[in-house]
């Protein structure tokens, strides 16, 4: 809680001090309310993860979770999904994924705007990062997302305020009789131990809030979509068939 100071009233009327624009993650970040006063040292990475088994093939199912710009007909609290970059057209399916994406989320009347870099292994993983963290993809099964070496040139420092690490990472495993398996996985780190203590009753629920909004809305797509059930990766273009 920030603290309270007296002054003498003077004549004069100080414009008001504007705070500094910042560019945020990807994902929602629900601790900025906290006080940024503290002193900083930086805490250790957390990793929260959830699993699903869904009973449909895994090529719709992974591609509605690489659906990045329909994620605000459906994530809770997210009013724009824009990708700002889509990578070259991979070596198996031709298709072109999301690259840099920005999502712009709202509660309460606040809004903010979220950046981060996007790799897609086709069929198999779905990962963002934000500021500095690294991918933990295979420099060689992402070369569609590093064509001409832009995302590295481009990325930015210090862009993500209250945390030093943040990852997202979906997993995509076919099993058997056409059944998927979905895991998330969500490393974040605080530049203040002090926002891990605070944030303790929030962020475990972060991995399964977002699971099951994936989860609800591969029931409804699949439902009302029986033709993309059996499509592969080539026949589908985000959450629907290519026309």
């Amino acid at each position: 809680m920030a603290s309270l100071r007296f002054t003498r009233p003077t004549t004069r009327c100080a414009r008001p001090r504007q705070p500094p624009s910042q560019r945020r993650t990807f994902l929602p970040n629900p601790f900025e309310a906290l006080n940024s006063a503290l002193p900083s040292s930086s805490s250790p990475p957390q990793i929260l993860t959830a699993v699903r088994t869904l009973p449909y093939p895994s090529a719709p199912v992974y591609s509605i979770i690489a659906d990045v710009p329909n994620y605000q007909h459906f994530l809770p609290y997210c009013q724009r999904s824009d990708i700002t970059k889509w990578s070259a057209p991979d070596k198996v399916y031709g298709r072109r994924w999301p690259s840099e994406g920005t999502l712009t989320s709202g509660f309460g009347g606040i809004t903010e705007s979220f950046v981060s870099r996007v790799y897609c292994i086709p069929g198999r993983y779905v990962e963002s990062v934000g500021g500095n963290t690294e991918t933990s993809l295979k420099t060689e099964d992402i070369a569609h997302h590093l064509d001409g070496g832009q995302q590295a040139a481009e990325r930015r420092e210090g862009e993500n305020g209250l945390l030093t690490h943040l990852r997202s990472k979906w997993t995509v495993e076919a099993i058997q009789n056409d059944q998927t398996q979905v895991s998330l996985a969500v490393e974040f780190a605080f530049a203040n131990p002090m926002y891990a203590a605070l944030s303790g009753g929030v962020a475990p629920k972060v991995a399964d809030f977002m699971i099951k909004a994936f989860e609800k809305r591969v029931q409804e797509l699949l439902t009302n979509n029986p033709d993309m059930v059996r499509a592969s990766l080539a026949e589908l273009d985000g959450s629907r068939l290519k026309r």
